[in-house]
């Protein structure tokens, strides 16, 4: 990978990942690359490890 990832935690939601990640396995194998997406960090996602707005419902706080 060659393009830069910016991941930017947003207050009391989740964290936005931008730009293209490759999700590797234990033995270094690509499973899954995935382009601009959030990851959640509330524990709500029925979606996890990404964010499907859980948080929002569920008034998670970063604080």
């Amino acid at each position: 990978m060659s393009d830069r990832v910016t991941m930017r935690v947003k207050p009391n939601g989740s964290i936005r990942v931008t730009g293209t990640v490759d999700f590797v396995d234990a033995d270094g194998n690509v499973m899954e690359s995935k382009t601009d997406f959030s990851l959640c960090r509330c524990g709500h996602s029925k979606e996890k490890p990404y964010c499907d707005g859980s948080h929002r419902e569920a008034g998670f706080s970063a604080e």
